[in-house]
């Protein structure tokens, strides 16, 4: 471990030593990726420095100890030493945390899909309450959110939305969000009384930048039409909704929230770069389905990560086993009690070595 440190302590020494340069020369993507890469490695090389000092410390007072007659001095120096063994350890123990792999999507905006799956119309509505949730969420953390398109229901819910979240921390607390929200209650939609269980599913992807992937122009076909609202009516008089099919993959991206058919163009190119970029990381480590479909899996009430039940007021996360009977501020965007706890469990995991 420690040689490991000695040279990330090289590293940060060199690129510091760089950055003016780098910052100065007008390369934006350079000088965001020397950032970033300045921001991952000072934190474990400023604990790596006190650590080594620590260490030094504590050798020093063990010789003294050792050549040291008075007794009094002696239980001074034994005091120091215990001390120092104790800051050590803990040096350590945080060193360790700080060498879990670094999540490589850690600081992108976030892309958002939310959808209705089983339950009718009244998964549609359970999809725009998701919604409306994370958009109170960003609002408390003060994280820009933007629709990037929205599909609306017959009696105000949403088919579809997506959106992007920008924020420095968007990601390490949304991607746990991935997966079927199943829901248990009343739905306006219900003329007994009874409670009704539906589903939606939310996918999180990590915006990618320009940078990151690259698209051929030729291998896109790009169709126009007019955008439409519920019931199939239009909604504008112009061809400004866009449908993208990028030809390798098949993935097909629509947007028409927009009235301009090249805002629209440009949004759904962010989204199918967004999506390319997981296929190819999904290629990589030789999985045979996307991560957004793992995460949305069939959609199915029994999928859940997480259930909603109203009448009790309760959200129980089945990952983690855990249940708040909060309903009502986890829907006013009060989540950061259930996205603590996933990536307190996620740390875990990987300081245990389960990568699961």
């Amino acid at each position: 471990m420690f040689e490991r440190l000695a040279d990330l302590e090289t590293e940060l020494e060199k690129l510091e030593s760089r950055l003016p340069e780098i910052y100065a020369s007008g390369d934006q993507p350079a000088a965001r990726a020397a950032g970033r890469r300045h921001a991952e490695l000072k934190p474990v090389v400023d604990v790596y420095r006190e650590h080594r000092r620590a260490e030094a410390e504590l050798d020093e007072a063990r010789e003294l100890l050792a050549a040291e007659d008075d007794s009094e001095m002696r239980d001074y120096l034994r005091a120091v030493i215990e001390a120092k063994e104790a800051e050590v350890g803990e040096l350590e123990a945080r060193l360790k945390e700080l060498l879990v792999p670094r999540d490589p999507n850690a600081g992108k905006n976030v892309i958002v899909e939310i959808r209705g799956a089983e339950g009718g119309e009244e998964a549609n509505l359970w999809a725009a309450d998701l919604f409306h949730m994370y958009e109170r969420y960003a609002d408390l953390h003060r994280w820009k959110l933007e629709v990037l398109d929205s599909q609306p229901s017959d009696m105000g819910g949403l088919r579809e939305v997506v959106f992007v979240v920008r924020g420095d921390d968007a990601w390490s607390r949304l991607k746990h969000e991935a997966g079927p929200h199943r829901v248990q209650r009343v739905p306006v939609t219900e003329s007994q009384g009874r409670v009704h269980t539906s589903a939606a599913t939310v996918a999180v992807l990590p915006e990618a930048e320009e940078v990151d992937v690259d698209i051929d122009p030729g291998d896109l076909e790009v169709d126009v039409y007019r955008s439409s609202g519920p019931g199939g009516q239009s909604v504008n008089t112009t061809d400004s909704a866009v449908r993208i099919t990028h030809k390798p993959s098949g993935l097909v991206v629509t947007c028409q929230d927009e009235k301009s058919q090249l805002q629209n163009k440009e949004k759904a190119l962010r989204i199918l770069r967004s999506r390319l970029l997981q296929l190819e990381r999904d290629r990589q480590e030789q999985e045979l389905s996307s991560t957004r479909r793992s995460q949305v899996k069939g959609g199915g009430r029994s999928e859940k990560i997480r259930t909603y039940n109203f009448k009790e007021n309760r959200v129980t996360d089945h990952r983690i086993g855990l249940t708040i009977h909060s309903l009502d501020q986890v829907l006013a965007g009060q989540l950061d009690e259930l996205t603590d706890a996933l990536s307190a469990d996620e740390r875990r995991r990987q300081l245990g070595g389960d990568a699961a």
